[in-house]
């Protein structure tokens, strides 16, 4: 069963995600409250997404979602942000979310970004197991990456990116082409999510951030791994 929590204070807002969801086949647990997703999500290890809004009475969808991140860095995680609220976006990738949609939002977009992180977070092993490059190793079956023998928790979208750039070392690599591998092409969002994850993954992965030695900036095009 593929399971899915939404996290949303407005009744109305709720139902039209949960009916949607269920319709599509997605088993729906529902929250009003920060505290009541993290006692549910904590009692039930099956949820696979959770959706979470940011505006809450008691605590907020970005502290839920960095409490939800510290306890399980497999769950996949998307943000509800009203559309003039920017930096909301930004935040809450940089606190561990997956991805993000601004309200209002229809049923089909957030059924397609639903649907593109549940395959990330349930994907398929790999034949190989191993991508080994400079002091990092990522194992596909194990979807782990080490540095110098030193786990760093990845979140499934920052896995993704990883494993797309080991497999092309040296290439430079557009936003545009990015978003489509590690989004999909049915992706409806901006190509700023995708410099957000890759300064996510800059604090993870580099020994110094403002000198990046693994991801490196094309100016005015993309990214590449290694210099």
């Amino acid at each position: 069963m593929r399971k899915v929590l939404i996290l949303e204070d407005e009744a109305g807002i709720r139902s039209f995600v949960v009916i949607n969801l269920n319709r599509a086949g997605y088993e729906v647990l529902e929250a009003e409250t920060g505290k009541q997703a993290l006692e549910m999500l904590t009692g039930d290890t099956e949820v696979q997404v959770a959706i979470l809004d940011i505006m809450l009475p008691d605590i907020d969808g970005f502290e839920v979602c960095r409490r939800l991140r510290a306890s399980n860095p497999n769950i996949g995680i998307i943000m509800l942000t009203a559309r003039t609220q920017e930096m909301d976006k930004v935040t809450g990738l940089m606190t561990g979310a997956d991805d993000y949609v601004t309200k209002p939002f229809s049923p089909a977009e957030l059924l397609a970004r639903v649907d593109a992180l549940f395959r990330r977070v349930c994907g398929v092993a790999e034949e190989h197991t191993e991508i080994t490059s400079g002091p990092f190793v990522l194992n596909l079956k194990n979807r782990t990456l080490v540095k110098h023998g030193q786990p760093i928790k990845l979140t499934q979208v920052e896995y993704t990116i990883v494993k797309m750039f080991m497999e092309n070392p040296g290439k430079a690599m557009s936003r545009e082409e990015i978003l489509n591998i590690v989004w999909g092409k049915d992706y409806f969002g901006e190509l700023k999510i995708v410099d957000v994850n890759v300064r996510r993954l800059r604090i993870k992965i580099e020994d110094d951030t403002a000198v990046p030695a693994y991801i490196t900036t094309v100016w005015g095009y993309g990214y590449k791994w290694g210099s």
